[in-house]
């Protein structure tokens, strides 16, 4: 579950580097990224929920997606923004630990 996130985080940062996929390398690895993402997924769901894996696989991407947009590519956080995603974890670490 946890690769499969990661794996989430990474096409998604590729596909923002890939500039509307006019550049090759990024293109690459955003659907590569993409396929083993869903892959290590789908193998999650034979033990997980769906429910509960898929709120994993996308609050992992949305909290790393979101921390790398700010240091990578220097996007500003409001405070709500910050609140809402300590939110969101605070749901992962729950569902990792009551589900």
């Amino acid at each position: 579950m946890i690769l499969a996130g990661v794996l989430e985080v990474i096409w998604a940062t590729a596909m923002k580097m890939s500039n509307g996929f006019s550049k090759l390398v990024p293109s690459i690895v955003t659907i590569a990224g993409y396929i083993a993402s869903a892959i290590f997924l789908s193998m999650a769901l034979k033990k997980i929920p769906l429910g509960t894996a898929y709120a994993i696989w996308t609050g992992i991407g949305i909290l790393g997606t979101s921390l790398l947009g700010v240091l990578m590519f220097k996007e500003a956080l409001s405070l709500a923004q910050v609140i809402c995603i300590a939110l969101i974890a605070t749901g992962i670490i729950g569902l990792k630990l009551l589900a």
